[in-house]
C-alpha cells in the first residue's frame, strides 16, 4: 500500500466542481474549499502556460429534474444545480477558456457517463492532476475512476477541499494508499518546471 505510481510526460489538469454553490458555506461549501480554490488558480495558470489539457466539472441537472437520480435522492438540494443557476457556475477565479473542456455531470465521478476519458485519451494524457471539491465525495470518486482508466493519478493536496477537515484528511490518506500519489501544488510545479 502507498507505493508511488510516479508522473508521466503528458499531464492534464482536472478541476472538480469548483462552482459557486460548493464555494459558498451557505449552500454546500465551507471547510478548506476557499484556500483550495486559490491554490488551484495558481496551478491552472501554470498548466495554461504549458498548454496542458484542462477539464472542469459542474454538477448540472435538468430544470424539470428528469435526470435527477439516486445522487439527488440522497442529497436533495443538488437538484437546484441547473444549467442557468449561478450556484452551478464555475467560480470566476477559475473560469474556463477556449479549448478547455467543461464536463456537465449528474453523478459524483467526473468520468461516469461523460466524455472526459475520451477527451484525455485523444490528447494522449498519461498523468491526471486532480484538484476540486469535495475531497471525500466527487474528488474521490473521480480519482478512483481515473486510476481505473489507467491514468497516473495525482491528488494536489492543497488544491482539494472539503466541508470538514476530518473527512478531507481521511480521504487523502486513503487515496494516497490505494489510488493516487499525493503532491502539493509546489511539488507539482517544481517537478514540471
Amino acid at each position: 500500500m502507498g507505493a508511488r505510481s510516479g508522473l508521466g510526460v503528458a499531464p492534464a489538469l482536472l478541476i472538480v466542481d469548483f462552482v459557486n454553490g460548493f464555494a459558498d458555506p451557505v449552500h454546500f461549501g465551507g471547510g478548506n474549499i476557499a484556500p483550495a480554490i486559490e491554490h488551484t488558480r495558481a496551478l491552472l495558470a501554470f498548466a495554461r502556460a504549458r498548454d496542458w489539457p484542462v477539464a472542469h466539472t459542474r454538477v448540472v441537472f435538468a430544470e424539470d429534474g428528469s435526470d435527477a437520480g439516486a445522487f439527488v435522492r440522497k442529497v436533495p438540494p443538488l437538484a437546484k444545480l441547473t444549467e442557468d443557476n449561478p450556484l452551478s457556475a464555475i467560480v470566476p477565479a477559475l473560469a474556463p477558456t477556449q479549448g478547455e473542456l467543461v464536463v456537465r455531470k449528474q453523478n459524483a465521478s467526473a468520468f461516469f457517463g461523460t466524455g472526459l476519458a475520451g477527451f484525455l485519451a485523444m490528447r494522449r494524457v498519461d498523468t491526471l492532476l486532480v484538484t476540486g471539491c469535495t475531497t471525500s465525495g466527487c474528488v474521490r470518486a473521480s480519482v478512483v475512476d481515473a486510476v481505473s482508466h489507467n491514468f497516473r493519478t495525482v491528488v494536489v493536496t492543497d488544491g482539494v477541499g472539503d466541508r470538514a477537515i476530518g473527512p478531507h484528511e481521511a480521504n487523502l490518506f486513503d487515496m494516497g494508499q490505494k489510488y493516487a500519489d499525493l503532491m502539493t501544488r509546489a511539488e507539482v510545479e517544481g517537478t514540471y518546471a
